[in-house]
């Protein structure tokens, strides 16, 4: 029988490897510039083609390659950065493994171009599916220029499962950002389908996160500094009332690598303890310096998943510091002596002899009595600073104006057209509504009490129309008499580009530019007042909250979004006309049981339930 246990070729071997290494175009991104880093380039270039699938590009100057390394680097498990064994427990540099550039080249078409400053002349390899195609040399200045092409060429497969563009442009976002926010020393510059989308500049970490995030971010961050024998942690942490519905601005560090660390996580989200709402998310960005020796960073292939070895001790040490910066500048009052006193306190005058207050009473006043004495009220009024006793004879009388009559049974309408709006709301025309904590209508029906959630309904009535709108291709828009013009984050402009053909369908005018700013001529109707930068970007939270419902499209998300954002809020008081109108419009409704995302709007508690309380 013949043997059935083979050495897999090279080219195999590298394929399976890029399979854990190289996921997605992101992946070839963040390899390519950790090696930049390791080579201690000040200054790194990336260009990219269509999110990476037709070209990655990646120039630094660091200190280059000899034309032996060269060739070496995309052999597997060839590195400069490992001897033996023990190095494993000292590492200080990004990539060491020695599989992605094997793995990189087992997939792509790879062209290399690197050179050191003493050498006169560079190297210039060609590489396609791990077969070497030329290697000779090259004029160029001192570094490496990697020239990644047509990605998972030779792997139909995996290219068919490559999301879209604009979602692998997300994801090299979020590796460039998460390297660039722990290196604000080295320039960036990131390059997209010829248009230029980042430009970092050196700096600060603060100002790295502005350039990588937006504008007056820093206004929302506080900084947090600790030094122990443990562990040295340093960064900013937002304040509470920034706390976002979405995540998107959790990073933690550790010896300039990003991390994710679940435990660490919840540390510093239990230091917001009642601070945030729980289903918010606070942003921090939160840097560690430990002892390499201390922690594992090749327990996953990705080296983003790390192991503390007294992970107990540094989780209580993030936990105080979150909480000892949370209380220091956020919760504990501040006194400014600088800036000049709110209340105008006089100074005494030693010349002169205060006044004693002047304190009035009535002599006749008796607290058991509830007649009057000598003719005299046993009350004072507001002017002369007394208080006033309430009459309470003829309390009845209160309740005159009540009708007391039993009132004929209603009778629950849930039309489905949107012609039938106006019958519906003459369902509860002359009803007795009331509205119960700012919040909550209560209303008498045929088999007991009816309890609506106002902002539930509302944004169930406000779906329903923009969904209407976006199929109808009718919408109702307000032009701007100014148009507004505000700044926001990379990754907002590219989900706004992503909803602009639905954003103008809903009634929406507004221009994205490359530098990261956005022009709004016109919005719709249910949009009022001044307030257009925050409605947008509560919009695009709403928008990023709703993606977990799968079962809901693009323009149900986007229509569920717009009525978030548009709906009143839970806190507002409504008179007996708009609680009309609202339950009108929500019985109107196809579905007015439920929210879009499946929240309940109404509940009917019978009458035999209510009786049985008494």
């Amino acid at each position: 029988m013949a043997d059935i246990i083979q050495l897999l070729p090279d080219s195999v071997a590298n394929q399976i490897a890029a399979g854990e290494v190289i996921q997605r175009p992101a992946s070839v991104v963040k390899e390519l510039v950790e090696n930049a880093i390791d080579a201690g380039a000040s200054q790194i270039r990336i260009y990219l083609k269509d999110a990476g699938r037709s070209l990655v590009q990646v120039i630094d100057n660091g200190k280059g390659m000899s034309v032996s390394d060269a060739r070496l680097a995309f052999e597997r498990h060839a590195t400069s950065k490992i001897r033996e064994a023990q190095d494993l427990f000292a590492i200080r540099t990004m990539g060491f493994r020695g599989e992605a550039l094997a793995s990189i080249a087992a997939i792509a078409q790879v062209d290399l171009k690197t050179k050191r400053a003493e050498d006169e002349l560079g190297t210039w390899i060609e590489i396609a599916g791990s077969e070497v195609l030329s290697q000779e040399a090259c004029t160029m200045s001192e570094g490496s220029n990697f020239s990644v092409k047509n990605l998972f060429y030779n792997i139909p497969v995996r290219r068919k499962f490559l999301k879209s563009n604009t979602t692998e442009f997300k994801y090299i976002l979020q590796e460039i950002q998460r390297v660039a926010l722990c290196n604000p020393s080295i320039q960036f510059y990131l390059n997209h389908n010829d248009t230029e989308v980042y430009q970092l500049t050196l700096g600060n970490p603060l100002k790295r996160i502005e350039q990588l995030f937006r504008k007056n971010l820093a206004q929302q961050l506080v900084p947090i500094d600790t030094e122990t024998s443990i562990v040295s942690i340093h960064g900013y942490i937002g304040k509470p009332e920034s706390a976002k519905k979405s995540s998107g601005e959790q990073f933690f560090f550790v010896n300039q690598r990003y991390m994710k660390h679940p435990s660490f996580h919840r540390a510093v989200v239990q230091a917001y303890e009642r601070l945030i709402p729980s289903d918010a998310w606070p942003s921090y960005f939160i840097f560690f310096e430990i002892d390499p020796s201390a922690i594992d960073v090749n327990i996953h292939p990705t080296k983003t998943e790390i192991k503390f070895e007294d992970e107990n001790n540094v989780w209580r040490i993030l936990q105080l510091v979150v909480k000892e910066a949370l209380g220091k500048f956020n919760l504990a009052p501040s006194i400014d002596f600088d800036s000049p006193p709110v209340i105008d306190i006089p100074v005494a005058d030693p010349h002169k002899t205060p006044n004693p207050p002047q304190v009035k009473l009535n002599p006749h006043y008796n607290p058991f009595s509830d007649s009057t004495a000598s003719g005299r009220s046993q009350s004072f009024n507001s002017r002369t600073a007394g208080f006033q006793k309430p009459d309470i004879r003829n309390w009845e009388s209160l309740y005159r104006d009540f009708d007391q009559s039993p009132q004929p049974e209603q009778s629950l309408i849930f039309p489905s057209d949107h012609e039938s709006r106006s019958e519906s709301a003459d369902w509860q025309s002359g009803s007795q509504l009331l509205h119960f904590k700012n919040r909550f209508i209560l209303s008498s029906v045929k088999s007991g009490l009816m309890i609506i959630d106002h902002r539930r309904a509302h944004i169930r009535v406000l779906y329903e129309r923009f969904l209407h709108r976006q199929q109808s291709g009718s919408y109702g828009s307000q032009g701007l008499l100014f148009p507004e013009t505000f700044d926001m984050a990379l990754d907002d402009i590219l989900i706004l580009d992503e909803l602009l053909p639905s954003l103008r369908q809903l009634g929406f005018d507004l221009d994205l530019s490359a530098s990261r700013q956005v022009q709004l001529k016109a919005a719709p109707t249910e949009w009022v007042g001044n307030r257009y930068e925050e409605l947008m970007q509560e919009l695009i939270e709403n928008y990023r909250e709703n993606q977990s419902e799968d079962e809901l499209g693009i323009h149900e998300k986007l229509a569920h979004s717009m009525a978030k954002t548009a709906a009143m809020k839970t806190n507002r008081s409504l008179s007996q006309e708009e609680m009309e109108e609202l339950i009108g419009q929500l019985f109107a409704c196809e579905f007015p049981q439920y929210t879009p995302g499946g929240k309940p709007i109404l509940h009917l508690i019978p009458t035999n339930d209510i009786e049985q309380l008494f």
